[in-house]
């Protein structure tokens, strides 16, 4: 049987809750006002007691016993917080615009960023989302949206390249650029070229 997207974001929510007492995991976004569409990820917050925040941030061996992890990213928006969170997750075997998108945090979070310093987070990781993003983004008939999507993504790599409005050949351009300086990102560009 396969599994569906609810299926997968229940699971999700069940096993965090699980693994660390006195958590609370819910669903927000998209799934959680009925609002989603075939494009959209999962978005879950899970408010984890503060005594226990870094503890819960390796999410991985958790999340894999729901469905394999192909990847494990954090934003560099909140990458020095003591209170927050925000992971990005890839599962092995799913579509790939079912990204689960955590945000882990305690009572005190209070969404200021506390970036990442250079060199501590991946640039051509962060580019290959936005190509996904633009995928997406095109799917829904929003074009500039995609356009900044993949200029930003071309900026975070130091490339001049911008979107020229061939969807399919911009993505690619961005999607082979990010690999060419990151070499291990091959799979999921090709996820992504795949429904590109």
């Amino acid at each position: 049987m396969t599994l569906s997207r609810s299926t997968l974001a229940n699971r999700v929510l069940t096993a965090l809750e699980a693994a660390r007492a006195g958590s609370r995991a819910s669903l927000r976004g998209s799934l959680a006002h009925g609002t989603a569409d075939a494009c959209s990820d999962i978005d879950v917050e899970w408010l984890v007691p503060a005594a226990v925040f870094p503890e819960c941030l390796d999410v991985a061996p958790v999340l894999s016993a729901v469905q394999p992890v192909a990847a494990v990213r954090f934003s560099p928006d909140f990458l020095r917080s003591p209170v927050q969170r925000l992971v990005f997750v890839r599962f092995a075997g799913v579509p790939v615009f079912w990204r689960l998108d955590l945000d882990v945090r305690t009572e005190a979070a209070d969404n200021r960023p506390v970036p990442a310093a250079e060199g501590e987070w991946s640039r051509p990781a962060s580019a290959l989302a936005n190509a996904l993003g633009a995928v997406k983004s095109v799917v829904r008939g929003r074009f500039d949206d995609a356009r900044g999507l993949l200029d930003r993504g071309f900026e975070r790599l130091g490339s001049a390249d911008r979107a020229t409005g061939d969807w399919a050949a911009d993505i690619t351009r961005l999607a082979e650029a990010c690999v060419r300086r990151e070499p291990e990102l091959a799979g999921f560009a090709a996820e992504i070229l795949a429904v590109a």
